[in-house]
Formats: structure tokens, C-alpha cells, sequence
């Protein structure tokens, strides 16, 4: 039996502003620390060892899984980053409050910047102050690679070469493997927004045949989570 564990990272310091975030690199809040901290002590309890975890080059994910790894006393597992995992780019918007933006451009273009599947926010330029090319994590990237902007379609395409060339051949000589990443780069897996810190565990037979998938945690509480989310961009 293989398992494929899930997680978004912990509420950040722009999670809490309701600013657009994207590749921005914007560390957790307390509570951010705190739910991944719950997330590794509900794994560990019910009995789940990770053999191998992958994360992005994000700190905010990166320090989600430390956390977790603390919680289930697992700091030595080995861990492999990706840009290929950051967060959907948003462009010439990250930095923004996002109900202000809606209340500027209007909810329904907003949510086709949030929530659509092929739809652009406006893009930065290539050597603004804000461009990944001046982020030395990312000069193993061509320019051509350089996301200056995505839709959810141009996350997945990203994410995708990685998650089947990288992630699921791991399986070859493992059976649990954790991911934490981000919401828009983990709906290219699951099709839908995930949470903060709730993992979302995938439970497969040996011909990788999916079995089960599910949450884990308080239904109540996860429900909860996902409406703050979704309420996120709605004009004040």
C-alpha cells in the first residue's frame, strides 16, 4: 500500500493581511506555526512515517514542514525543494489586499484571477525590483521559465513534470511520501483548495489504484477553513 500525504503550509503573515502572496516570501505567523506544529501531531497519531518529503523553495512551506517533522519527531527525514512547487504566481498583483483589489476591479475579475482556470493576473516585468530573475533561488531558471504571472493552468504545466517525473517514482522504493507546498500548486493534484495545515492523505495499492482519499481532522473545523478561504477576495 502506498500513501501520499498533502498539506498547504500554515497561515502566513499575508494569509493574515488578505494580501495577494504568490512567490512573495512571507513567513508564517505564530498560529501559521502552531497548525503546522497540530498537523505533524495528528499524522504522527494516527500512525503515518513519511520516508521521504518534498517542499518549495518558499519559506513559508519550507518551515510549515520543519513544524510537522519536530511534531512527529522525524527532523532527520531527507527533504528535496523545487521551485516547481512554489505557489501560483500572481503577478503585478502580489502585495495587494485582495478584497481591496476586488473592490477596485470588482469581485467577478478578481475571482477570475483567484479561481479560474486560464485567466492571468496583470504581469510583472522580467528585472522589476519584484521578478524571481533577481532572486538568486531561482538562477538555475531560464528566462523563459520565469513566471512573471500564471493562471492555475500555467501552475499546473509547471507542476506537473515534477510531481509524475519526481514525486510519484519515489514510490518505487517507498511507501509514504509528504508533500507541502501551496494551494494553487497542490489543486493541480487534488482540484480543489486546500486549507491551511490540514492534511489531505491519498491511500493507493501497489499498482498505485487509488483506495481512499480524505482529511485528516475535525470535519467542522476543516469546513471552517475552507469558507475563510473562499470569502478571502470578497469586496469589505
Amino acid at each position: 500500500m502506498k500513501t501520499l500525504i498533502l498539506v498547504r503550509h500554515g497561515e502566513s503573515a499575508w494569509n493574515k493581511l488578505n494580501l495577494f502572496t504568490g512567490w512573495t516570501d512571507v513567513d508564517l505567523t505564530e498560529a501559521g506555526m502552531a497548525e503546522a506544529f497540530e498537523a505533524g501531531k495528528l499524522l504522527k497519531a494516527e500512525g503515518y512515517r513519511p520516508e521521504l518529503c518534498f517542499t518549495s523553495y518558499l519559506k513559508r512551506a519550507v518551515k510549515t514542514l520543519n513544524q510537522m517533522l519536530d511534531a512527529m519527531d522525524m527532523d532527520w527525514l531527507p527533504v528535496q525543494k523545487s521551485w516547481r512547487l512554489n505557489e501560483k504566481s500572481y503577478g503585478a498583483i502580489q502585495g495587494l489586499n485582495k478584497a481591496d483589489t476586488a473592490a477596485k476591479y470588482g469581485d467577478d475579475q478578481v475571482l477570475l484571477w483567484r479561481r479560474s482556470y486560464d485567466v492571468q493576473p496583470p504581469a510583472l516585468d522580467l528585472h522589476e525590483e519584484r521578478s524571481p530573475r533577481l532572486d538568486p533561488r531561482y538562477n538555475e531558471i531560464p528566462d523563459s521559465l520565469i513566471p512573471l504571472t500564471e493562471s492555475l493552468k500555467d501552475t499546473i504545466e509547471r507542476l506537473m513534470p515534477y510531481y509524475r517525473g519526481t514525486i510519484l517514482p519515489a514510490f518505487e522504493n517507498r511507501n509514504t511520501l509528504l508533500v507541502v507546498a501551496h494551494g494553487n500548486s497542490l489543486r493541480g493534484i487534488v482540484k480543489f483548495n486546500l486549507p491551511t495545515a490540514v492534511p489531505y492523505v491519498f491511500t493507493f495499492d501497489d499498482k498505485m489504484n487509488l483506495l481512499e482519499d480524505k482529511f485528516l481532522g475535525d470535519p467542522d473545523v476543516i469546513a471552517a477553513k475552507m469558507q475563510s478561504v473562499a470569502n478571502q477576495a470578497k469586496k469589505k
